[in-house]
């Protein structure tokens, strides 16, 4: 069990206004990479764990997305911080 919730839609600006599709592909790569504990929704990605390190995990994907050749990248955040701990399914189990 993590610290945070913190979910994540990133919108990086192409330079031919190409899909965005394989960029976020690329994104959600980072964060399947990552190890940490992810869920992927239509219009963002939520991520549990320590604050720093999901943290730099957005770091890394705003990196990927500037290599891959865009222009700028919005990130649009959402933090839940509770220290002594919260998990997705505390919020969402109650829906499924």
């Amino acid at each position: 069990m993590g610290n945070s919730l913190v979910s994540i839609q990133i919108i990086p600006k192409t330079k031919n206004g190409e899909d965005v599709i394989p960029y976020v592909d690329e994104a959600i790569a980072i964060i399947k990479n990552a190890g940490v504990k992810y869920e992927v929704h239509p219009l963002e990605t939520t991520m549990e764990g320590n604050l720093s390190e999901l943290f730099h995990v957005i770091e890394q994907m705003n990196e990927r997305m500037i290599e891959l050749g865009s222009e700028n990248v919005i990130s649009q955040i959402k933090v839940l911080y509770k220290p002594k701990g919260i998990e997705m399914n505390q919020l969402t189990e109650k829906y499924r």
